[in-house]
């Protein structure tokens, strides 16, 4: 009986060593520089941070982002080290790109707009149908007010900001405008923050056309580099390190198109008559603000259903 227990002792000795050399050389790289977590005595671990490497150079919509100037390299690095280490955010950005983006980048590109401009759109809602706390909505967070100026129906009943599709066109019809206006991509996207009033006030006042020679608002000071930090986490994502596969990824939604002109007096019951639910009506269909739909003569509206 006690050499059994001594055997044991000694073999569970030698398991729970050999589970420590593990632990430590699982977490060893090619030297001790390059660990990324340090196991203490006790068995804690201490993770090490590493700041996001800025690239030599960068551009927006063609236009150079002035890296060689301190305090731009600064304003990108500390968007950059915001959104690398709110990681939850940015692979759940990556997985709805997957789903999103084949629909707003061939709107984008139809319309003239350059393709960095769908970077702005997850710079404002992380492309989902959000709501801000002053009021804006949607995928490209149109104020109520101004989502009519660019085409967008707001009621009771409907309201096309949670549209993903037209309020991309919405949004596309503000660029051209916004860059006829001021000639520069890097200004029309400053000026989807602040408004083409308040960033043509500040340019005059201040004699200078160029985003990156005006003193503006905190919040659009921060905001093209927003857009450029997400161009570099999403456009570039293996690079820094999120892996998203195609199977992990959320796939577009397959659907067909119903074209309706008449009332709906009751969704719900809609919905089970064309062989769904109300819950996926109202997922598929976010602009349906209403348990019903009211349609003035000579409209229509077209409702997407599941194929």
């Amino acid at each position: 009986m006690q050499f059994q227990f001594k055997t044991s002792l000694y073999f569970l000795a030698g398991m729970l060593m050999g589970a420590a050399a593990i632990a430590t050389y699982s977490f060893r790289g090619v030297n001790d520089a390059e660990e990324v977590v340090e196991v203490k005595q006790d068995g804690r671990l201490q993770y090490k941070w590493y700041a996001p490497e800025i690239p030599r150079t960068l551009h927006f919509a063609g236009e150079k982002v002035p890296l060689e100037r301190q305090e731009v390299r600064e304003q990108l690095d500390r968007e950059l080290l915001y959104n690398y280490y709110n990681q939850y955010s940015t692979i759940y950005i990556l997985k709805q790109a997957e789903r999103y983006l084949p629909l707003i980048e061939p709107l984008l590109k139809a319309n003239g707009i350059p393709e960095d401009f769908k970077y702005l759109c997850i710079a404002e809602s992380a492309l989902q149908n959000q709501t801000s706390r002053v009021g804006a909505v949607g995928f490209w967070q149109f104020m109520p007010a101004t989502a009519p100026q660019f085409g967008l129906e707001v009621s009771d009943e409907v309201d096309e900001r949670y549209h993903v599709a037209k309020s991309t066109m919405a949004a596309i019809k503000y660029f051209k405008q916004a860059y006829e206006k001021f000639g520069s991509w890097t200004a029309t996207a400053a000026s989807y923050n602040m408004g083409q009033g308040g960033y043509n006030g500040q340019s005059t006042f201040q004699q200078r056309t160029n985003y990156y020679d005006l003193l503006l608002p905190e919040e659009t000071m921060r905001y093209v580099f927003r857009i450029l930090a997400f161009k570099l986490l999403v456009g570039e994502a293996q690079k820094f390190g999120y892996i998203v596969t195609k199977n992990d990824a959320y796939k577009p939604h397959r659907t067909k198109t119903l074209t309706v002109s008449n009332s709906i007096p009751n969704l719900a019951q809609f919905a089970l008559d064309n062989g769904t639910t109300y819950r996926t009506l109202k997922q598929l269909n976010p602009w349906l603000r209403e348990r019903k739909l009211t349609i003035k003569p000579g409209k229509s509206y077209e409702i997407e259903m599941p194929q």
